[in-house]
């Protein structure tokens, strides 16, 4: 969340930020109930300090007739203290819905036709065939089945199976390998629930409640990344600047329930209710925190350039980069059969808009007081996506696919999934 005192000095910018987000944010009702939290306070301290005078004067007297008035002192500084504390719960249970600033070159604008393609990498794979798309490849090929988990679950399941399975767990190795070998992440296994506080802490609460799923009667949440565990990992401490930045990488299923997506993305495996991916997440300082985004952004890239798949990276603009980003990149990866892009990673910098939340602080040499580090995560990639550009990217003439070289020792030697 923002900090109370960027709110103060900055009231209109905070208004502008939220407004060209697409969010409202009650900054007059928090300014409101600021000053009167400060007023009750204030009135709450004077009278306490009457009330200790006094019983410094009854100490050395022992007049009883200042005991009236000590009783009443007393009665009024906790009834002004209660109040106090009902209007900061108030004021910080509203800083919860404010969303956070964005960066100066952060394009502005309103959808996605308003982002802007910062780079690309390789070239569209050309065929001398139409392309078909990943589901009439995968069913084809008997390695994915939409009819059975509909059957076992509802819609916007799948069931992988064979080589298909396989090409997912491949995937998954084949992304912590990398990110962990080379890239200098330590690999987590983190826990697939969460409670409350977790979710919280990273901003998936209390705006995104309804996108997630809850275990009924428990204070447990399904993860809907691993972003929200690993963030957490460190709430509630102080670290050692000198150990900073520290950098994750952890797989997890993810569950959503895609509350604001219906109708988009129904046909093929895209957009479902569980899906896995590899998330990465750095804790930094302010100062590296800008650098360690870049960072985290070419290292999601590196998979994809391994992978041989052609990608493009945009800038998301302030109206789709959402609600708790400070600057946001997107990479998209090219699905010829789909004949468009797949989002493939949101690689993300919070500043210190989630370690305010999750009060995760470091002791800088320079500072007398301990400071809040800035977060940073992104997918590392998201598999199932990432499959589906594999298996359009490679497909063959006679309806096969080619396994990526760099994959192949992943998937035992095989190097092309054929028709059963």
């Amino acid at each position: 969340m923002l900090s109370i005192e960027v709110i103060r000095r900055e009231p209109d910018r905070v208004k502008r930020a939220a407004e060209l987000k697409g969010e409202s944010a009650p900054i007059d009702e928090i300014l409101e109930l600021d000053h009167h939290w400060r007023s009750t306070t204030a009135r709450a301290e004077a009278a306490r300090a009457q009330q200790n005078a006094l019983s410094k004067v009854f100490g050395r007297s022992r007049d009883p007739s200042m005991l009236p008035e000590m009783k009443r002192l007393s009665e009024q500084a906790g009834a002004l203290m209660s109040e106090a504390s009902e209007l900061l719960a108030a004021r910080n249970g509203l800083l919860l819905v404010v969303p956070n600033l964005f960066a100066d070159d952060v394009p502005i604008g309103r959808t996605e036709e308003d982002n802007v393609v910062l780079r690309s990498w390789g070239d569209k794979p050309q065929f001398a065939f139409a392309p078909r798309t990943h589901y009439d490849l995968g069913e084809a090929l008997g390695i994915i089945d939409f009819e059975r988990a509909g059957k076992v679950a509802g819609s916007r399941f799948a069931f992988l199976s064979g080589a298909g399975a396989r090409l997912g767990r491949a995937l998954v190795q084949f992304f912590l390998d990398l990110h962990t070998s080379e890239h200098g992440y330590v690999e987590m296994q983190p826990p697939f629930l969460v409670n409350s506080a977790s979710m919280l802490g990273t901003a998936n609460l209390p705006k995104f409640g309804d996108d997630a799923f809850k275990l009924e009667g428990r204070d447990l949440w399904l993860v809907p990344t691993a972003e929200v565990p690993v963030t957490n990992y460190h709430r509630d401490e102080i670290l050692d600047s000198q150990l900073l930045p520290l950098r994750y990488a952890a797989y997890s299923p993810c569950f959503r329930s895609e509350a604001g997506a219906a109708g988009k993305d129904t046909r093929g495996y895209i957009r479902q209710h569980q899906f896995e991916k590899v998330e990465l997440v750095k804790v930094t300082t302010p100062a590296d925190s800008l650098e360690e985004f870049e960072a985290l952004t070419r290292d999601a890239e590196s998979v994809l350039q391994r992978l041989g798949l052609h990608y493009r990276v945009l800038s998301m603009c302030s109206g789709d980069m959402g609600f708790a980003q400070y600057k946001k990149y997107d990479l998209e990866a090219w699905c010829p059969g789909l004949g468009r892009y797949l989002e493939v990673s949101s690689c993300s910098l919070f500043n210190d808009f989630q370690a305010r939340r999750a009060n995760i602080r470091f002791r800088a040499p320079d500072s007398a007081e301990p400071l809040y580090v800035h977060t940073i995560n992104g997918s590392g990639l998201a598999t199932i996506r990432t499959w589906d550009a594999v298996v359009e990217s490679y497909q063959r003439p006679d309806g096969g696919v080619d396994i990526p070289p760099a994959l192949v020792p992943y998937m035992g030697g095989l190097d092309v999934i054929r028709r059963p």
